[in-house]
């Protein structure tokens, strides 16, 4: 059965026929797909096909396997999460999704850390539980076997006033300025060609330096030779010692190694990153240390609770700029939590050292 419907203010309508130019929606029909051509067997023209541009950023997607798997999520197994992510090639053209050796991890590929992100955040949404890597772009080899990467052409508009610290920003990640105007209203608008390796992470820190004023839009511009290195986080993580609840005393003391995400009363298990710190290195901390109270001693819970700054609350979009490569995000419909790849401190500080010894060797 099939069938054929006009829109007609906010009501979709049933018709029989349509004219041309009319805006149609088809139902009833199986086995096509977006950007084929429905037409009259005897007059069977096809129109020119959809061009839909390759994925240049690619994520692991993964079963959860952090200590708090199953709490919080409805849908949280390998069959469900592989299940989903082919269902969404259906309707999104730009989308890739590959089995990998692991049949609890799967490589989804897209045109962005955005869109990707929208992805997640669906997901989430409809109950899925599941863990994400580190974005990272998609290289390609061209007929000389040289490499090359995916760049953006990037548009942006920004005032006087932060123009400068934006050319600055962009200059760090590569990116080459095409062409710089100032508006009639003021504004100063820029045109760049960037590395999309060098766009990951970038927005978030955009827009805090133009204090949410700035615009930031990006279109892809092409493949060519690798840009060069671009500088990563410079920053380490706090982790997580032991697991249990954060207590006020217990973040006091990690507060004063740098920033928190969590606050009091925040479940936590080891391994489970909960602030960064200023010096680009990792470090252990004991969130869930409690004050021992004597007979002589007063509980001051009150007045710690006063001196600890607000934590750092993360949406999606920052948790994803924010990754390592040793981390991964923990994405459950009600939490986002950061965590290490190799939760057991001891077993981390192995690989590290078994990395460190290979890169001297080599």
């Amino acid at each position: 059965m099939r069938y054929l419907y006009l829109q007609d203010g906010l009501q979709r309508v049933e018709v029989q026929e349509a004219r041309a130019g009319d805006i149609v929606a088809v139902a009833g029909l199986e086995g096509i797909a977006i950007g084929e051509t429905l037409a009259d067997r005897e007059h069977a023209v096809a129109l020119p096909g959809i061009t839909v541009e390759e994925p240049t950023v690619r994520m692991a997607f993964g079963v959860n396997t952090s200590p708090f798997a199953g709490r919080e999520g409805k849908w949280g197994t390998s069959r469900k999460l592989r299940e989903r992510l082919y269902n969404e090639l259906r309707s999104n053209l730009s989308l890739r999704v590959e089995d990998t050796e692991s049949a609890d991890t799967f490589i989804v590929s897209g045109r962005g850390e955005l869109h990707l992100a929208i992805l997640i955040e669906t997901m989430r949404r409809e109950g899925y539980e599941f863990h994400v890597a580190r974005p990272e772009v998609i290289l390609k080899k061209d007929g000389e076997g040289n490499t090359l990467e995916p760049f953006e052409e990037v548009h942006i508009e920004t005032g006087p006033d932060t123009a400068g610290v934006v050319v600055e920003m962009m200059g760090r990640r590569r990116g080459e300025m095409q062409e710089m105007t100032e508006t009639a209203n003021g504004t100063v608008q820029l045109r760049y060609i960037a590395p999309t390796r060098g766009l990951l992470g970038f927005r978030q820190q955009f827009l805090t330096a133009t204090k949410g004023t700035g615009v930031l839009n990006t279109i892809f511009h092409g493949y060519l030779p690798m840009a060069g290195a671009i500088s990563s986080r410079a920053r380490g993580s706090l982790i997580a010692f032991e697991a249990g609840v954060a207590s006020t005393y217990g973040l006091r003391a990690a507060e004063e190694r740098g920033v928190l995400f969590i606050p009091a009363g925040t479940p936590v298990y080891a391994g489970m990153v909960v602030g960064e710190q200023p010096r680009d290195m990792d470090m252990e901390v004991n969130v869930c240390k409690t004050k021992k109270l004597t007979g002589m001693r007063a509980d001051t819970k009150g007045e710690i609770e006063q001196r600890l700054s607000p934590p750092r609350q993360m949406s999606l979009d920052e948790a994803i700029e924010y990754l390592g490569e040793d981390e991964l995000l923990e994405v459950t419909p009600a939490s986002l939590r950061i965590r290490k790849r190799i939760l057991d401190m001891n077993e981390r500080y192995r690989q590290a050292k078994k990395r460190q010894l290979a890169e001297e060797g080599g």
